[in-house]
C-alpha cells in the first residue's frame, strides 16, 4: 500500500525527532505510552485488520454477518511501566457506546489521568493515532494541560507541526 506523502514525511520527521531524543535520553522509548482503542463485535466476528492469518494455502471463507453487530468499544495504553486498562466505553445507562470527541475526553478526565496517578510517573509522553475524536481541538486542549506539550497524535501530518 503506497503511504500519502504528507504522511510518509511526517513518519520521517518523527523518526528523526525520536532517535534524537533516544541520544539525549537514552531510555526515551520506555517513555513513551502507547494508547489505541478497538471494537470486539460480540457476535464473534473478528475485524481483519486487527488479526492477521498467515498460511500457505488461500483460504476462502464466507462469513455471513449482520449489517449492525453490537460491539464494544475498549481503550488500553501500555508502556514500559506496564498497562493502563483497558476501558469499555459504555454509556450511563451502561449500554456499549462507540468513541466521540465528549467520551474520549472523559475517559481521559476520568480513568486515564486517575490511573495514570496511580503510576510513579516523572516524565511520559502520550500517543495516540489520529481518529477525529483525538485531534478534535477540546481534546488536544486537554492533552496540552495534562502533558503539556509531550503528546503527540501518530501517523499524522498534526505530528511535524507538534514536534518541529
Amino acid at each position: 500500500m503506497a503511504l500519502h506523502f504528507k504522511y510518509d514525511q511526517a513518519r520521517r520527521r518523527f523518526v528523526e525527532w525520536a532517535q534524537n531524543e533516544i541520544a539525549v535520553v537514552p531510555d526515551f522509548q520506555k517513555r513513551i505510552l502507547f494508547s489505541d482503542e478497538a471494537h470486539v463485535w460480540l457476535n464473534g466476528y473478528v475485524n481483519k485488520q486487527n488479526c492477521r492469518i498467515s498460511s500457505e494455502a488461500n483460504p476462502q471463507v464466507y462469513v455471513e454477518t449482520p449489517l449492525h453487530p453490537e460491539k464494544l468499544t475498549v481503550w488500553c495504553a501500555l508502556w514500559a511501566g506496564g498497562i493502563i486498562g483497558p476501558y469499555f466505553f459504555k454509556n450511563d445507562e451502561g449500554h456499549n457506546v462507540t468513541v466521540n470527541g465528549d467520551r474520549y475526553r472523559a475517559m481521559i478526565t476520568n480513568f486515564f489521568i486517575p490511573e495514570l496517578n496511580n503510576h510513579d510517573v516523572q516524565e511520559l509522553w502520550f500517543q495516540q493515532d489520529g481518529a477525529t475524536c483525538h485531534t478534535s481541538r477540546a481534546t488536544i486542549d486537554l492533552l496540552k494541560d495534562t502533558f503539556g506539550d509531550k503528546h503527540f497524535t501518530f501517523w499524522t501530518c498534526e505530528l511535524a507541526s507538534k514536534i518541529l
